[in-house]
């Protein structure tokens, strides 16, 4: 009978040991990261870049570090995001854009930070509450041209912010053309007046005079977000929502694109 309560007592505690250390495995760490426009990390973990990103690709929502950073990795263990000679993907928008981030862990928020280049651009403020996991903020007023945009989470009741860089194209007026669309917006923009001009001598009043087109030219590689305005053919057209390499004239009226006239 001992020896026999001796083994029952030998196999429970055999259990015990084997079963202990699966209760006791600590949980994931897991947060949030910016997936619209992509950020850098995003990019990382669909697929989007042509480089390694490392162990960064399965675990876009970590990229954790002390409050006060200001570089793409925050300081964290993640320096490849800081590295700019990579091939990061650029995605083009207007000059308001929506930020859409993903939290897998809404914490306790003090402030949203959105810097674009290095210089504060717009801050939202949570007062210390925890917001929803599908927040999204609204920036307003993006220079033209090539930007990146350090968006910058800051945690109330921890030390630490969460970091993500968008790298992104603001299309619009002024020199955006130039910057964005290159040689090939240049001559997009002289050919629409061109024949824009012989269209309304033969016309009349009917068709219309296409001027200098100012909104970028479409590209075929870029990413465009709803409301990107771009031109083509001496048109310009609206996206309806995200696309990527489908021609505005291409498309019919259930496509991405809706047409705002000429030049």
């Amino acid at each position: 009978m001992r020896r026999l309560r001796a083994a029952m007592i030998t196999a429970v505690l055999g259990a015990t040991a084997i079963v202990a250390p699966v209760v006791l495995a600590p949980a994931a760490s897991a947060h949030g990261w910016v997936t619209s426009p992509p950020s850098r990390q995003d990019n990382c973990a669909t697929g989007a870049v042509s480089f390694d990103c490392g162990t960064l690709k399965y675990e876009p929502q970590s990229v954790e570090a002390p409050h006060g950073g200001t570089t793409c990795s925050g300081g964290s263990a993640y320096a490849i995001l800081d590295d700019n000679s990579k091939p990061w993907p650029r995605t083009t928008v207007g000059s308001s854009v929506k930020i859409q981030w993903k939290l897998t862990a809404n914490h306790a928020t003090s402030t949203w930070e959105y810097f674009v280049d290095g210089k504060l651009h717009q801050t939202y403020d949570q007062g210390g509450a925890q917001p929803p996991k599908d927040i999204s903020h609204t920036l307003t007023n993006l220079p033209a041209g090539n930007h990146t945009i350090l968006a910058r989470w800051n945690v109330a009741d921890t030390v630490n912010s969460f970091y993500n860089c968008i790298d992104i194209t603001v299309a619009g007026g002024g020199t955006t053309g130039g910057t964005t669309g290159g040689t090939t917006g240049g001559e997009t923009g002289t050919t629409g007046g061109t024949t824009g001009g012989e269209t309304g001598t033969t016309g009349g009043t009917t068709g219309g005079t296409p001027g200098t087109c100012t909104d970028a030219a479409w590209d075929t590689n870029a990413v465009y977000t709803g409301g990107t305005k771009v031109s083509l053919d001496g048109q310009v057209y609206e996206a309806k929502w995200w696309t990527k390499g489908e021609a505005p004239s291409a498309g019919a009226q259930w496509g991405p694109w809706k047409s705002l006239g000429a030049c």
